[in-house]
């Protein structure tokens, strides 16, 4: 594999090297600064010259994440990479996947487009919020999950008399694969939607009184939609709740409204660092999966098995 090459952006350069390292490549050479104006500079201190490059950089914010990732796809192109992937372990922006009010962007479509043109032949992503949005890309993508490294953690616990939560409809299909590969039920939580960031909880559909319950979901950003699933469960009658949330945004003061909930564990992934270590949320690491997606993309091997969430039909 002496032409396959792995390079990290700055965005969340421990998760790389976990990577690299699980792979057994050492992370490629590359210069990154900013400019006393704060502009992006980037060289490849590698020879990259008819290699298949994978770039490892999340676009969590600030914006310069995103503008990094696409300067670094840029210089590879010019540098003659035979083949270049983003490897894009949260993928920002993805809420603003539709136009659900008049006069707004559609901005994970221009992202994908940004990527596309800078000059990316695939992307690895993982948990994207909306799995539409793998069809804005004009390129190849794999979409992988980190249900496996969660649902071993969870079968591990062996926590009896469990449910596992959707916290809204769109979550469904991957709440449904949780219940299946742990043998529990599934509940879901009609919630209604103010304002951007504002969650009012409606309805709790199925029975959660008297049973143990698991929320899964693809980000904690302010954590107001998660503290109000878990309010809404504990008056319906849950005892112990956990949590299992790919992305920890976690921005504003959402570290302090989890640790003042009822929840009695949140589980994580290092798709973005950690802002804050809390006893209350937990860090699993997904460098495997991707490790693993890397090599099998460059050997031009199937995948299929790291994204094979269910097999049944939403």
């Amino acid at each position: 594999m002496s032409d396959l090459k792995i390079f990290s952006g700055r965005a969340n350069r421990p998760l790389s090297e976990k990577i690299a390292r699980t792979a057994g490549i050492p992370l490629g050479r590359i210069d990154i600064r900013n400019f006393s104006d704060g502009e992006i500079w980037v060289k490849y201190s590698d020879n990259i010259r008819g290699d298949d490059v994978f770039i490892v950089q999340s676009t969590q914010p600030p914006g310069d994440n995103l503008l990094e990732l696409l300067i670094l796809i840029d210089a590879a192109r010019r540098a003659s990479a035979r083949r270049i992937t983003a490897v894009i372990p949260y993928f920002g922006y993805a809420r603003q996947d539709r136009k659900d009010q008049p006069r707004v962007s559609v901005t994970a479509k221009l992202v994908a487009n940004l990527i596309t043109e800078a000059g990316a032949d695939r992307v690895i992503t993982m948990d994207l919020h909306a799995a539409q949005i793998q069809g804005f890309f004009d390129i190849p993508l794999d979409h992988l999950y980190a249900s496996a490294v969660f649902s071993d953690y969870f079968r591990e616990k062996n926590i009896p008399n469990l449910a596992v939560v959707s916290p809204d409809i769109g979550g469904l299909k991957i709440a449904r694969s949780y219940a299946r590969r742990l043998g529990a039920e599934l509940v879901l939580i009609d919630k209604r939607r103010p304002k951007a960031n504002e969650v009012e909880v409606m309805n709790i559909i199925g029975n959660a009184n008297g049973k143990n319950v698991l929320i899964v979901d693809d980000l904690i950003d302010t954590a107001g939609t998660f503290v109000n699933a878990v309010k809404a469960l504990r008056a319906a009658g849950a005892q112990e709740i956990y949590g299992a949330c790919t992305h920890p945004i976690l921005s504003g003061k959402a570290v302090q409204r989890v640790n003042d909930s009822e929840v009695t564990s949140v589980v994580v992934t290092d798709s973005i660092p950690l802002r804050e270590a809390t006893p209350k949320i937990q860090l699993r690491s997904v460098a495997k999966i991707f490790a693993e997606a890397i090599i099998r993309t460059h050997n031009n091997q199937s995948i299929s098995s790291l994204f094979d969430v269910d097999k049944d039909k939403v």
